[in-house]
């Protein structure tokens, strides 16, 4: 009897591990199930808030919801042109003294780009508004469908060169939407404004036109007697061709009663965000700016500005700004005079 006992007891652990390991199972099957159950509900969960964020986003755009910059009020009779920060791009507004309002360029477009412009749009107080889009690259027209979206354009002057991207395409369905007037600037071409204040295209000619950056609008203005110049993305071979063609006539770049002053510019946009392909040590000195502003982002991937345009622009300008390091800028023209005023980062 005891033999039996003993072979009894002996025979109990293996059926408590069994019964161990079976309860381990169910166990482990349950955390299984529980975690999927939670998976699914997080899953479903954000799907729903990304469905319920889309839905109100498309009757109520966010960006509508955005407050206006604080942007100083333009004083009577002045005209004002604004460099505006938004990163790895160009964007400049031009109040006129009329009221009325021209973009140039307007960013890349990217979420902070967008929005930086439309709270800074929001922030002036314009009474009509006209848009260039000086060149076909993302960082000059990214941002324009969404201001055409926003705001009713008076006109939309396209690039002699068009590029066969979304945002290129965006911008064109934005102006079809807004039945917007399109044209192009080309040499010769002007905006005048009834202030008096007006503006000639020096570039690209009509034809014969491949290289985009080098077809992009290089703009002149001129407001009582204070010269700009906005570069666009030219490099140093139009800048040198455009070199050649004065040094024929001095002359040449004027268009009717416009005249062009090449030798006396004031404020300079500097051409490609300061590329080292541009901003030529002769076509520098010919300009003779006093002030130069370099559009440009924070660690952009093109390393821009170069140091060796910067080096080139120091011994040719009295003074150089930096929308990667300032900020906003805000350049006001009064009774032939002009002041800067930083604005900052915002």
């Amino acid at each position: 009897m005891e033999k039996r006992k003993s072979e009894k007891s002996a025979s109990d652990p293996v059926k408590e591990l069994e019964e161990i390991r079976a309860i381990s199972e169910k166990r482990g099957k349950r955390l299984s199930r529980r975690r999927l159950i939670k998976k699914l509900v997080l899953y479903f969960s954000s799907a729903a808030a990304v469905l319920v964020i889309a839905i109100l986003s498309y009757f109520f755009p966010y960006r509508d919801l955005l407050p206006a910059l604080a942007i100083p009020m333009r004083g009577e009779g002045e005209t004002r042109i604004h460099f505006i920060d938004v990163g790895e791009g160009d964007a400049t507004l031009v109040e006129f003294a009329s009221g009325d309002a021209l973009l140039i360029d307007a960013g890349c477009g990217d979420f902070l780009g967008a929005q930086k412009i439309l709270r800074y749009l929001r922030g002036v107080n314009f009474r009509t508004l006209s848009v260039v889009a000086t060149h076909s690259d993302g960082d000059h027209c990214g941002g324009i469908s969404e201001v055409l979206k926003k705001f009713k354009a008076e006109k939309l002057y396209l690039p002699v060169i068009p590029a066969e991207t979304g945002a290129y395409q965006r911008m064109l369905d934005a102006a079809e939407k807004k039945d917007i007037p399109l044209g192009e600037l080309t040499r010769y071409d002007t905006i005048e404004d009834s202030s008096g204040a007006y503006i000639v295209c020096l570039s690209p000619h009509a034809i014969d036109e491949t290289d985009e950056n080098d077809a992009s609008a290089l703009l002149y203005m001129n407001v009582e007697g204070v010269n700009l110049l906005f570069g666009a993305d030219i490099s140093s071979v139009r800048e040198r061709r455009l070199l050649d063609e004065f040094a024929l006539d001095p002359t040449i770049f004027d268009s009717g009663d416009c005249k062009v002053d090449l030798t006396n510019i004031d404020i300079l946009r500097v051409s490609h965000h300061g590329s080292a392909y541009s901003s030529d040590g002769e076509w520098l000195r010919l300009l003779n700016a006093e002030m130069a502003v370099i559009s440009c982002g924070e660690d952009n991937r093109y390393a821009h500005p170069s140091e060796e345009a910067v080096g080139r622009l120091a011994a040719n300008t009295k003074e150089i700004y930096r929308t990667d390091e300032v900020g906003d800028i805000v350049v006001t023209i009064s009774n032939g005079t002009y002041s800067a005023q930083i604005l900052g980062k915002r």
